[in-house]
């Protein structure tokens, strides 16, 4: 056999013990006339003895990093034990090796504190695989893996898998298309999620179904997405929202207590999406902090100051014990509101004194008994910094939401070791897309109204105040996972589809399968979908998807270790009937 043990088993106990190991060397250290090496592999590091009788066959055979080999020898306790590692008590005395495979030097050090750039890494991946921090983002993901699947089957749900190559309905963002050879001038997409799939999955009676499934999206990337991603994609039978929210509400606090030893005893909270807008400015408030919006428009207006009064919306926010920001400070926050990720012209401040007094950058406008209105609303204490934006509703609510959250990171107060979850619920059911002039899903067209609102849909003109049967469970200002419960009627599937501007010739080509089920005794059903990705990431501490993936894209999108996307040659073409030959040659 190639080996007794793994690099990350031996302990004091095994001391005096034959072991044969396998491994990659990651260093080789000489000492006149010994030589260390330690030998890694999936499992950890141990510490290999070379004496000086094996000295004339490593002059003969040296050793260099990244060596595959296989060493047989004798477990001995360690003289100086390295309490950094679970087998620093003892080291192998080698009686003879073996070089299965040597190695190139690397492009970059196999270590933590690697020397080797994001584009190198993504390029020899594989050796970045080897990396303990990888390691442990991908052990990491596994858990969390194996955790929902237990859960969920604890609970009674089937793993089923549904087809990667289906029909494209282009409703959300960009498909990726396959060209069909069989068919010529059609087309597969890759799917953007299970949906319809798990629904016709409740019309066929598997009440309780889930799948940790691949997903795709064709578009724009930045670190929380990626072209290919992986849903906790689940669907139940005979539930209503709350139903939904109990029991993935108990698998968030499974996995949470199953990877990070963290327990939830009370409720996660539930914030409407009136509120989540109202008081954080986005639809994924992080609630680690508080730091709420506050509405200053009517109390600020009628001045004179032409800010205030030409705008939409003036917006605040309460940055405790920030009064002491100096000249300096204020000025960049002010260059950082004025950014062209945040659009906004500038910055208005006031400071609340030690002694109570307010000062503020617009006191020719602001005395000090209305300044002393806006901390009362700020709920802002002596030592306190209020700062206001002004401008356009959405632009405005927007780039408050941004400052608070730059305020919070700035303030120590977003600390990625403290877990803060809730639910976000009633969202509206469309919205109003200006570039198309028409109604839009906000979540997609399959997703119910609420129950007193489904009266709604037959009135245009009271479109945007229909809420939706929908809800989102939000980590630390992240969603991680969203659904509703679904439309399960024809009829007011038909009624969705038109205010969508479809045409019922349209809604049949592109959804006649499911209109069609749903004469078939479809339940009342509905699911949710976790961004398994994003969940890993939060766990592991990190800021990007890309670090618990094992093989991830670029910002581009590329794989540059495969170099794809790429070209395909002539006679794939050909085969494809896809005319892009002279193209391409051009």
């Amino acid at each position: 056999m190639y080996r007794t043990h793994t690099c990350g088993e031996l302990r004091i106990e095994h001391a005096g013990q034959p072991v044969t190991l396998t491994g990659w060397v990651q260093t080789v250290r000489k000492f006149g006339s010994i030589t260390f090496v330690d030998l890694r592999d999936r499992y950890g590091i141990t510490q290999l003895l070379f004496n000086e009788s094996l000295n004339a066959q490593l002059d003969a055979q040296p050793l260099g990093r990244e060596f595959v080999i296989q060493v047989q020898g004798n477990a001995a306790e360690r003289t100086n034990k390295n309490k950094n590692i679970p087998t620093g008590d003892i080291e192998i005395i080698v009686n003879n090796f073996t070089i299965l495979n040597a190695a190139k030097t690397p492009p970059f050090t196999i270590a933590d504190d690697t020397d080797g750039g994001d584009e190198l890494r993504m390029k020899y991946r594989y050796l970045d695989l080897r990396r303990n921090l990888v390691k442990q983002n991908l052990e990491l993901r596994y858990r969390v893996n194996r955790a929902a699947r237990n859960f969920l089957d604890s609970r009674g749900f089937m793993d089923i898998e549904t087809p990667f190559l289906i029909k494209s309905t282009p409703e959300g963002a960009r498909d990726f298309v396959v060209p069909s050879r069989m068919n010529a001038n059609e087309f597969y997409a890759l799917p953007q999620s299970p949906q319809t799939f798990k629904q016709l999955l409740m019309v066929s009676g598997y009440d309780r179904y889930y799948q940790i499934v691949k997903c795709f999206r064709d578009e724009d990337l930045r670190a929380d997405r990626q072209p290919e991603f992986t849903q906790i994609d689940c669907e139940m039978s005979f539930v209503e929202q709350e139903d939904i929210l109990n029991n993935f509400e108990d698998m968030t606090k499974y996995i949470f207590k199953e990877i990070k030893g963290i327990e939830f005893n009370e409720p996660f909270p539930r914030m409407t999406w009136d509120d989540a807008m109202e008081f954080y400015g986005n639809d994924k408030p992080d609630i680690r902090f508080e730091m709420k919006l506050v509405n200053l428009t009517k109390t600020v207006q009628g001045n004179g100051f032409k800010v205030f009064d030409e705008a939409e919306v003036v917006l605040a926010i309460n940055a405790a014990g920030c009064a002491e920001y100096t000249r300096k400070q204020l000025d960049e926050l002010t260059d950082w509101v004025k950014r062209p990720q945040i659009g906004m012209s500038g910055l208005i401040y006031a400071r609340v004194g030690a002694d109570g007094s307010i000062k503020s950058s617009v006191d020719k406008f602001f005395d000090e008994p209305k300044l002393k209105v806006w901390a009362e609303l700020a709920n802002a204490r002596p030592g306190d910094l209020i700062l206001v934006l002004a401008g356009k509703e959405e632009k405005t609510r927007k780039a408050a939401s941004e400052l608070r959250l730059e305020m919070g990171e700035r303030l120590g107060l977003r600390d990625k070791n403290v877990f803060k979850p809730l639910w976000v619920i009633d969202f509206p059911l469309l919205e109003w897309a200006e570039e198309d002039n028409r109604w839009v899903a906000r979540h997609h067209p399959f997703t119910s109204p609420k129950p007193e609102h489904i009266a709604l849909m037959d009135d245009l003109s009271r479109y945007g105040e229909i809420k939706a049967n929908a809800y989102d469970i939000v980590l630390n200002g992240t969603e991680i996972g969203g659904g509703s419960i679904r439309i399960f009627q024809r009829p007011l599937q038909e009624k969705m589809f038109a205010a969508l501007g479809m045409s019922p010739e349209e809604a049949q080509h592109k959804f006649g399968f499911l209109l069609g089920a749903f004469e078939y005794g479809a339940p009342p059903h509905g699911g949710i979908a976790f961004g398994f990705d994003r969940l890993c990431s939060l766990l592991g501490g990190s800021e990007t998807i890309r670090d618990f993936i094992a093989f991830p894209k670029n910002n581009s999108g590329r794989d540059v270790m495969l170099d794809a996307p790429s070209a395909i040659d002539d006679k794939q073409l050909a085969e494809l009937r896809i005319d892009l030959v002279k193209e391409a040659k051009a």
